[in-house]
């Protein structure tokens, strides 16, 4: 859909910040591009709250100064692109814009066929939201997308486990572990998958991992239950293979033997 007679709008802020107009890039100044990207995410917002979110450390009165000329300059460059309602102000309804299909994507991996999304868990897993951007604002939303791609493949994980498809459940709770090394439900599920598949010694080295950066960044031990997984798929091992045993390496397993050869 077009912004009335002014063509079709399309807003990346996806890895870098681009838009384009009718399919043809636009160039816009750092300011300009400050603006259009909090709009983009708050949607419709004061303008004084605007203000002093993207000029904290200017007064009031010249924050709103530098929001009018930035709001002045966006007008006359991409006529049709803001809506001015008074004190609110907002992009185009048609603008398309790159973040909101990645957030409709992330909320649709917890719904049934929702599993559309693991097509690339590698491109979901490397999602940037405009690197190299500090403004407290654009952390923020940083780390919302974090969490709801923690939460999506997560929950990519247990889904494929609770078909039978363990080597997907494996790949997905990878990809969370590659966001937040100590996410301990993605952790369950790579456990689990690579001790489904029958690869022991991988999940092992999971776990080891795992717990050894647990305790150096935190000082805590994992949960009971993930140290149950692993001792009660050691046991059977250790009780058939009893002359094989080696102690276990690091204390994560506690006195638990491992198998020499797993």
């Amino acid at each position: 859909m077009g912004n009335d007679d002014y063509g079709i709008f399309e807003l990346d802020l996806m890895r870098s910040w681009q838009l384009r107009q009718d399919g043809e890039v636009v160039h816009v100044a750092a300011r300009q591009q400050r603006l259009i990207a909090a709009l983009a995410v708050r949607g419709a917002s004061l303008r004084n709250l605007l203000a002093g979110m993207l000029w904290p450390e200017y007064p009031d009165d010249k924050a709103l100064e530098s929001l009018r000329v930035t709001v002045h300059l966006v007008t006359r460059q991409l006529p049709g692109l803001l809506v001015k309602d008074g004190a609110l102000l907002s992009l185009h309804s048609g603008v398309v814009v790159d973040l909101h299909k990645i957030r409709a994507v992330l909320k649709a991996a917890g719904l049934p066929g929702g599993d559309m999304v693991a097509a690339n868990l590698q491109e979901l897993r490397d999602l940037e939201f405009l690197p190299g951007w500090y403004e407290d604002w654009v952390l923020f939303e940083q780390g919302r997308l974090r969490h709801d791609q923690l939460r999506a493949l997560t929950l990519l994980a247990g889904g494929f486990s609770g078909r039978g498809d363990h080597g997907a459940a494996a790949e997905a709770a990878a990809a969370a572990l590659h966001i937040e090394p100590l996410y301990e439900s993605a952790v369950r599920f790579l456990v689990a998958a690579e001790l489904a598949q029958g690869n022991l010694a991988s999940a092992l080295v999971a776990y080891e991992k795992y717990h050894d950066q647990l305790l150096q960044d935190m000082g805590v031990e994992p949960s009971g239950a993930l140290k149950h997984l692993i001792s009660e798929a050691v046991k059977p091992q250790a009780h058939g293979a009893k002359d094989h045993l080696v102690p276990a390496w690091g204390s994560g397993l506690g006195q638990q033997p491992l198998l020499h050869n797993v």
